[in-house]
C-alpha cells in the first residue's frame, strides 16, 4: 500500500494536476482554446477569452466515470480541483468550492434555495447530462450563493434529425448479500430542420452498501443516504427553429428519488442502543415501515427563447422557469434542547419535511461592437418555502427500535418564508489589443425576505405531549437587502495557447432566514406558553455577507490531439463579517470577525494521440477566522474541508480505454482541536468499444480501504454519541459493469 501511495505522490509532484478526456470535446481542462461556455459571463464565450478558472467535464468523460461506478458528487470532487470530495450519501452539505458556498444550476436555473437542504446533486440522473461547466471562485455575475464558484449542469438537447435511440444498463456490487445496485435508461430523439425532440428516462434501484470490513454501512439517519433507494428521472426537451435568427426550447423534468420501506437503522428495543450509548445494539435491520421516508421529488420547467441580430446586432436571450421541490428526511431523534422544569418528554423520533417553490425569469442582451463586448440584463425570481416535522408515536417507535414509525402529528418546523429578488447587471470587455483584454462589470441586487408569524418548534412539541394548549407567536416581518457587486479583470494572451489573468470579484450570501428566526424564550403559565423574548426579522434584521476575492491565474491549452495542458490559480477570498446566532440568549449579532480562504488550485496532464496519458489536480487551501485573542485560526470543521489532490494514469486506444486514479484527502484540525482524518482511495475504470455499443467497467476502492467519510466525521461532531449511529462509513471494494448502445 505504501508503494502505491509513494508512486502516486511522486506523480503528483511531477505533474501537479488534473484529468483528461477521450477527445477535445470531452475535456475537464481547457484543452480546446475555441471551446465555448456560458458559465463565466451569461453569454457564449470562448475559454481563451475568459479571465477566470474554468473547468469543463464533457459527456464521455462523465459517463465513463459514472458507468464505472462513481456517483455524481464523487465525480465532481475528483475532477474539479477546487471542489471538495463528495461522500456516497444523499447530502452534499459543506461540499464547498475553495472553502465557500457553491451555486449549482441546471441549465442556468439555480438548484440552491434559501432554506438549503443540501441536495443539489440529488437532482438529475447523469444519463441525462450532456456536460458540466464550472467557474471557480466568487462571482458577481450571478448574485447570491456564488461565493465559492458555480457549477452549471447542462442537460442533453435534441440533436438528431432522424429517429435515434440510446439504451444504457448497468450493475454495481461488492459481492455481499443484498448489495446489487441496478440501473437502466432509455432515450429517444428525432425531428427535422425545424423542430427536434428528446425524451430520456433513467431508473435506478439500490440495495444495501457494505464497508471494507464487510459490515453493512449504518444508514445516515440525519441526512439519509442511497441505500434501498429507488429513483426515476424523466427529462423531455423540445427545440424549434422559428427563423434563421430565432429559436425556442422547452425542457420539462420530473425527478423522484425515494428510499423504500425495507431496512432502516434499529437502536434496539426501547432505543437501548441510543439511551445506553451501546453501539452493539445499533444495526441496520429489516421490516422497516415509516409514514415519512427520505425522498427528493422535483418538477421543473425551463423555457428559453433566442433572438439574434436585433437592435443593431444584439443577441437576446429570454428565459422563464419554475421549480417545485419536496425534500423529506429520515426518522431520527428530535433535536429538542433540555425542556424547562416540569416538562418531561418521552424519547421519540421525528422526520423533517420541506417544500420549496421557485419561479423566475431572466433577460440577457449581448453585443459585439468593434473592440468592445457588452452583456447586460435583469433577473427576477420568487421563492416560497414551508417546512414541518412529523412526530412519530413514541410507543410504536420504541418497541420496534425505530424501525416502525407512525406519525401522530405534524408540527411546524420553520416559519413560512417568501423571498423576492430583482437584479440588474452589465458586463463589458475591451480588447485593448489582440493580446490584452480588460473586463469589468457591476450587479445591483434587491432582495425582500418575508417571514410569517410562528409558534416556536419546541413549544409545539411540548403542547403535542400535553404541556400547554396555546402559545404566543413569534412575530414575523420582512427585511430588504440591497447589494452592489463588482468585478474587474485583465487577461493577457502570451501566445495563442497560453493565457494569464488577474481578477477581482465579489460574491454575496443571504442568511437562511427560516433557520435564523421563529424561536424565542417561553414560559408556561396557566397552560399557556407566554413569549418572554424572541428574535424578530423586522427589528433585528440579518445582514448579508459579502466576499471579496482576488485571483492570479494561468492556463495552457493543447493545440492538437496530443501534448500537455495546464491550468492553475492563486486565490485570496475575504469576508469582513461573520454571522453568529446565539440560540441560548436568543440574540443575533454580526461580528467584526473576518473570514478568509486562500491557496492554489490547479491541474496538469499530458496525453499522446493514442496510448499513455498522465495527469492530476490539486487544491491546497487555508481557511481561517480572525479571533480576538489568538489572531488567525483554522475555521471550524463544521463547514471547512481539508486540502486534497487526485492523480491518474491511463491508456487510450481506438477500441478501449483504461484509467487508474487515486484521490487523497488530507488531515484538517480546527481552532477547537476537532480533527477530520484524511484518507487515500484508488479506483479503476475503463471501457471497450464493441461492434455495437460500449462496455463499461470499474472497480471502486481497489484496496478495500476502511474509512469514515468526511460527512460521517463531521456528523459525529454535530450529533455526538453514540458514534456508530452517525459515523457514516465509506463503501468497500465494489465492481461495476454496464453496456450502452446508440442506434
Amino acid at each position: 500500500m505504501k508503494r502505491e501511495y509513494v508512486l502516486s505522490v511522486f506523480l503528483l509532484a511531477a505533474l501537479s494536476a488534473h484529468t483528461s478526456a477521450q477527445n477535445k470535446q470531452d475535456s475537464i481542462t481547457t484543452k480546446d482554446i475555441n471551446e465555448v461556455v456560458l458559465v463565466s459571463s451569461r453569454s457564449p464565450k470562448q475559454i481563451s477569452e475568459i479571465p477566470g478558472t474554468v473547468w469543463v467535464i464533457g459527456e464521455k468523460e462523465l459517463q465513463t466515470q459514472i458507468r464505472g461506478g462513481t456517483g455524481l458528487k464523487e465525480v465532481l470532487g475528483n475532477m474539479i480541483p477546487g471542489f471538495d470530495f463528495g461522500n456516497q450519501g444523499r447530502t452534499n452539505y459543506a461540499q464547498n468550492m475553495r472553502g465557500r458556498n457553491v451555486l449549482v444550476m441546471l441549465n442556468g436555473v439555480s438548484l440552491n434555495s434559501t432554506r438549503a437542504a443540501s441536495r443539489q446533486f440529488d437532482a438529475i440522473d447523469p444519463f441525462n447530462i450532456e456536460r458540466i461547466e464550472v467557474l471557480s471562485g466568487a462571482s458577481a455575475i450571478y448574485g447570491g450563493d456564488a461565493t465559492g464558484g458555480i457549477i452549471n449542469i447542462i442537460t442533453k438537447k435534441p440533436a438528431s434529425k432522424t429517429l435515434a435511440f440510446e439504451t444504457s444498463a448497468g450493475l454495481k456490487t461488492g459481492f455481499h448479500k443484498d448489495d446489487l445496485d441496478k440501473r437502466i435508461a432509455q432515450s429517444v430523439e428525432g425531428g427535422n430542420n425545424a423542430i427536434k425532440f428528446r425524451l430520456g428516462a433513467a431508473f435506478t434501484q439500490n440495495e444495501g452498501a457494505f464497508d471494507a470490513h464487510g459490515d453493512q454501512i449504518i444508514t445516515d439517519v440525519k441526512q439519509a443516504d442511497f441505500q434501498y433507494n429507488r429513483s426515476i428521472d424523466i427529462l423531455g426537451g423540445l427545440s424549434a427553429r422559428l427563423s434563421p435568427d430565432q429559436d425556442i426550447s422547452l425542457d420539462l423534468q420530473y425527478y423522484n428519488s425515494k428510499v423504500r420501506n425495507k431496512k432502516w437503522l434499529s437502536f434496539g428495543q426501547n432505543f437501548a442502543g441510543f439511551t445506553t450509548k451501546n453501539p452493539d445494539l445499533i444495526n441496520v435491520a429489516g421490516r422497516a415501515e415509516s409514514d415519512v421516508v427520505p425522498r427528493t421529488e422535483r418538477f421543473m420547467a425551463n423555457l428559453q427563447y433566442n433572438l439574434r441580430n436585433i437592435l443593431g446586432g444584439h443577441h437576446l436571450l429570454l428565459q422563464a422557469y419554475g421549480r417545485r421541490e419536496e425534500a423529506d428526511f429520515g426518522a431520527s431523534f428530535a433535536e429538542i434542547p433540555k425542556p424547562p422544569a416540569g416538562v418531561i418528554l418521552p424519547v421519540f423520533l421525528s422526520s423533517g419535511r420541506g417544500n420549496t417553490d421557485v419561479y423566475g425569469a431572466k433577460a440577457v442582451l449581448s453585443k459585439k461592437w468593434n473592440a468592445f463586448n457588452f452583456t447586460y440584463g435583469t433577473d427576477i425570481d420568487y421563492e416560497k418555502f414551508n417546512g414541518d416535522q412529523a412526530i412519530f408515536n413514541p410507543k410504536i417507535s420504541s418497541e420496534s427500535g425505530g424501525l416502525i414509525n407512525k406519525a401522530d402529528a405534524f408540527v411546524g418546523r420553520y416559519p413560512d418564508t417568501k423571498i423576492f429578488t430583482l437584479a440588474g447587471f452589465i458586463q463589458a470587455d475591451w480588447n485593448i489589443t489582440k493580446e490584452l483584454i480588460l473586463s469589468g462589470g457591476i450587479r445591483q441586487q434587491f432582495i425582500n425576505v418575508k417571514l410569517e408569524d410562528f409558534v416556536g418548534f419546541k413549544e409545539q412539541v411540548y403542547m403535542h405531549f400535553g404541556y400547554g394548549n396555546s402559545a404566543d407567536v413569534v412575530k414575523g416581518g420582512k427585511n430588504n437587502y440591497e447589494v452592489t457587486l463588482l468585478n474587474g479583470s485583465l487577461l493577457y494572451k502570451i501566445t495563442p495557447s497560453w493565457q494569464t489573468w488577474f481578477s477581482f470579484s465579489q460574491g454575496f450570501a443571504v442568511p437562511d432566514a427560516a433557520k435564523s428566526y421563529g424561536f424565542g424564550k417561553y414560559e408556561l403559565v396557566n397552560n399557556h406558553w407566554n413569549l418572554l423574548n424572541s428574535i424578530n426579522i423586522a427589528e433585528q434584521p440579518l445582514s448579508g455577507i459579502k466576499t471579496d476575492q482576488i485571483e492570479l491565474g494561468f492556463r495552457h491549452n493543447r493545440t492538437s490531439e496530443s501534448g500537455w495542458y495546464a491550468q492553475g490559480s492563486f486565490f485570496y477570498a475575504l469576508s469582513s463579517k461573520t454571522l453568529k446566532i446565539d440560540n441560548a440568549a436568543f440574540t443575533v449579532s454580526l461580528l467584526d470577525q473576518k473570514l478568509r480562504n486562500y491557496g492554489f488550485e490547479g491541474a496538469l496532464g499530458y496525453r499522446f494521440i493514442e496510448g499513455l496519458e498522465l495527469g492530476g489536480n490539486i487544491l491546497l487551501m487555508a481557511s481561517e477566522t480572525q479571533t480576538v485573542d489568538k489572531g488567525w485560526q483554522n475555521q471550524s470543521v463544521y463547514t471547512t474541508n481539508p486540502s486534497k489532490f487526485m492523480v491518474f494514469t491511463g491508456w487510450n486506444a481506438k477500441k478501449f480505454s483504461l484509467r487508474l486514479q487515486m484521490q487523497n484527502s488530507m488531515n484538517y484540525t480546527d481552532l477547537a482541536d476537532m480533527k477530520i482524518n484524511g484518507y487515500t482511495l484508488f479506483d479503476f475504470v475503463g471501457d471497450i468499444k464493441l461492434n455495437k455499443g460500449t462496455l463499461n467497467f470499474g472497480i471502486q476502492n481497489i484496496f478495500n480501504k476502511q474509512y469514515t467519510s468526511i460527512w460521517g466525521q463531521r456528523s459525529v461532531f454535530f450529533y455526538g454519541a453514540p458514534q456508530k449511529a452517525f459515523a457514516y462509513q465509506g463503501r468497500g471494494t465494489t465492481f461495476s459493469v454496464g453496456y450502452t448502445i446508440t442506434y
